[in-house]
């Protein structure tokens, strides 16, 4: 072969390489292209952009008069995009930047305005697109930032970015916050109304289109979401927000009192089983307390002598006692322990002066030898009434209650029944001994407690709650009559008249101090005690139950004298504050020379005052203001009609309803003094006209 041939032959082969190469080129793009297309297309996108949640704003929590307890409120994450396109021109961002910066600093005030300024060209420089500039900016911060320099060019043209987050807020901030709850990504189990009804509150979360840009950060595309979130479901909780005051600051002022570890009370409404105020402090350290614990669901203990009432309303139901059956306190001897009365012998007392100075012997002979055959026959009625179920509770945390049958391995038949007669060997929460107290005021009716009444979405009520019957009868009327005169007779003669018994109104309930147990060495290493009183007001009528539990108080440890005190500081300020319980305060007619004075005023206020301390006025007046008079014979009451260009007669009167007359007159008023109106300068029934002023002195 010549050279020529030689030289074409490699010639061709390297063109027909070349050839082949470029054709499996070309089919592999195509195969690319047309084939793969779809998969490659779809991996490009979502390298570059991607679908990020947006969460919805959830929905508030109100208390049962409409307060608002818990609800969200947006805080923004401010980024900024250094080369937006009305601030690309470096012209314009070098002009405004030290604006900027001295603006951002006065805001926020934890940079310089030389600062500031430096951080944004260092940005610029390093071509951020997504800077971050604050976190946690109110709404109210933000709507100032859009007018300051450069952010003021445009709302997507000046770079500034806001990237919206919630942040839930609790308006009373300590008020129930363990019963309101929390839910975040930290925690699984919700805890509180937070927690249950994190399903409703939550909401729907929307979806916004993210870009990634340079540096492998991720931007929102748009201001707006493209799928809008939908926000949660408003919860209409039964808390009433004054109630819940009450209630935390006794406990309180008496757990740093008493130097106690823990404490809580729950206040009920009877008929609805409502729950209107849950309390609950632990100790921190030296005279400070915090919610860290709810122990009003979730502190099962040996109740103690609240437990009685269970104990005495089984044997009146079977008959074994009655109220007037005579019986021996003091001390009662069981094999391998003997059960004192913690005051010592009152001597042979009937059942209801037993259970009325709590004596603990009397209580356990009487369990002891009434059911010493059959101890069946008396946890049986605790089954019957449900005390061992849990109350299935609208919140997490429910404890699980223990109540003993003889069938238990740990059952000793002849320690065990006598001990559960004064509250021991047994596991209950203070919201499960309120239930059934709360079953007694309920005329039998034993009902699980709420605390949800309604959840209601743009104002609409979607789902409403009542509270569920557990039992319809907990005992007979008969048995029902008697428990309720010694719950009474606890209050008005026996342990709880010192402290508990307020003469203006009517206190039913049971004192309980009980000794707790070390989870290792039982009771005799451990002197801790824990005092409760639980009841109901009024007791004729009664509206409200409560408990108070107070864990490990130092010093004196009785449930009377610990608990007592909170107990009837709330209750005085519930019956206080509500009108509804005066209907029946009986009225004491006095005469003229009895009603205490008053200053002149409205008379529908004054005649509430005075109902609301049992006495009646003697006078008819239909106008709505009146005077008074001081007499010889007492305080007479004179109509105060108002007549139009008539001076009125403000004598007697208080600065206020002094003032509200003369300016309904037209009159300009000028004030001396303090107290009752002594003397007008314009005498009463002077013709009068707009304008003219008028003197009063008030002494």
């Amino acid at each position: 072969m010549n050279i020529r041939a030689n030289i074409l032959l490699r010639v061709y082969l390297a063109f027909g390489l070349i050839v082949l190469f470029a054709l499996a080129v070309f089919l592999r793009l195509g195969q690319v292209q047309f084939v793969q297309g779809h998969k490659w297309k779809a991996m490009a996108d979502s390298l570059s952009t991607r679908y990020v949640n947006v969460e919805a704003t959830r929905g508030n929590i109100y208390s049962n008069d409409g307060s608002l307890l818990a609800t969200s409120v947006p805080e923004y994450e401010l980024r900024m995009d250094m080369f937006a396109g009305g601030i690309a021109d470096d012209k314009v961002f070098n002009e405004k930047v030290d604006s900027l910066g001295l603006k951002l600093a006065q805001l926020f005030g934890d940079k310089t305005p030389k600062e500031y300024a430096r951080y944004l060209r260092i940005g610029r420089q390093d071509s951020a697109r997504y800077l971050l500039i604050h976190r946690k900016v109110s709404y109210s911060d933000l709507k100032v930032i859009r007018t300051f320099p450069l952010y003021n060019i445009g709302k997507f043209s000046g770079g500034l970015i806001a990237v919206q987050q919630n942040k839930r807020i609790l308006p009373f901030q300590a008020l129930a916050a363990r019963t309101i709850g929390y839910k975040n990504e930290n925690v699984k189990n919700g805890v509180g109304l937070e927690g249950a009804y994190n399903e409703y509150i939550n909401g729907e979360t929307g979806k916004r289109l993210m870009q990634r840009i340079a540096g492998g950060v991720y931007i929102p595309v748009n201001e707006e979401a493209e799928v809008a979130p939908k926000d949660g479901a408003d919860i209409i909780s039964t808390i009433d927000i004054n109630m819940q005051d009450l209630a935390q600051s006794a406990l309180e002022k008496q757990l740093i009192k008493s130097q106690a570890d823990h404490g809580a009370v729950i206040v009920m409404e009877v008929a609805t089983g409502e729950i209107r105020a849950v309390a609950n402090f632990s100790k921190v350290e030296e005279g400070v307390y915090k919610e860290k614990f709810n122990y009003a669901i979730a502190g099962n203990q040996d109740p103690g002598s609240t437990f009685k009432l269970a104990s005495y309303m089984a044997l009146l139901e079977d008959k074994i006692v009655d109220t007037g059956t005579m019986v021996a306190t003091g001390n009662y001897q069981i094999p391998g322990h003997l059960i004192k009365d913690s005051h010592g012998s009152i001597g042979v007392v009937s059942v209801k002066k037993a259970f009325e100075q709590s004596s603990n012997a009397a209580v356990a002979y009487l369990v002891n030898n009434g059911y010493r055959e059959d101890q069946s026959k008396f946890t049986d009625h605790l089954y019957d009434w449900h005390l061992n179920e849990k109350l299935g509770l609208q919140i997490p945390g429910e404890a699980q209650p223990v109540v003993k049958t003889p069938k238990n391995k740990s059952w000793n038949k002849n320690m065990t029944l006598p001990q559960m007669a004064y509250g021991y060997e047994m596991q209950l929460t203070p919201l499960k001994m309120l239930s059934f107290y709360n079953a007694v005021a309920n005329n039998g009716k034993y009902i699980a407690p709420i605390f949800v009444k309604e959840i209601r979405r743009l104002g609409n009520p979607i789902e409403q709650f009542q509270a569920r019957v557990i039992n319809e009868k907990i005992c007979s009327d008969k048995t029902l009559s008697k428990v309720k005169k010694m719950l009474e007779g606890v209050v008005t003669e026996g342990s709880g008249k010192q402290v508990v018994y307020n003469p203006l109104y009517k206190i039913a309930g049971k004192t309980g101090t009980a000794q707790v147990a070390d989870a290792n060495k039982g009771y005799k290493a451990n002197k801790q005690y824990q005092a409760s009183f639980v009841g109901y007001f009024p007791a004729d009528k009664p509206k409200y139950s409560m408990i108070v539990v107070i864990n490990d108080p130092k010093g004196n440890y009785y449930g009377a004298l610990v608990s007592g005190p909170v107990f009837r500081e709330i209750a005085d300020r519930i019956y206080a504050s509500d009108m509804q319980m005066y209907d029946d305060v009986p009225t004491r007619l006095v005469g003229n020379t009895g009603n205490p004075p008053t200053k002149a005023g409205q008379s529908k206020a004054t005649q509430k005052v005075y109902k609301a301390f049992g006495f009646k006025p003697l006078f008819a007046s239909k106008s709505e203001y009146y005077n008074t008079i001081d007499t010889s014979a007492g305080t007479v009451f004179q109509e105060n009609n108002e007549r139009k260009g008539i001076m009125p007669n403000v004598a007697g009167m208080g600065l206020k309803d002094a003032l509200y007359l003369l300016g309904n007159a037209g009159l300009k008023t000028k004030a001396i003094g303090a107290g009752k109106v002594v003397s007008q300068s314009i005498l009463a029934g002077t013709k009068v006209g707009k304008g003219i002023g008028v003197q009063i002195e008030l002494q």
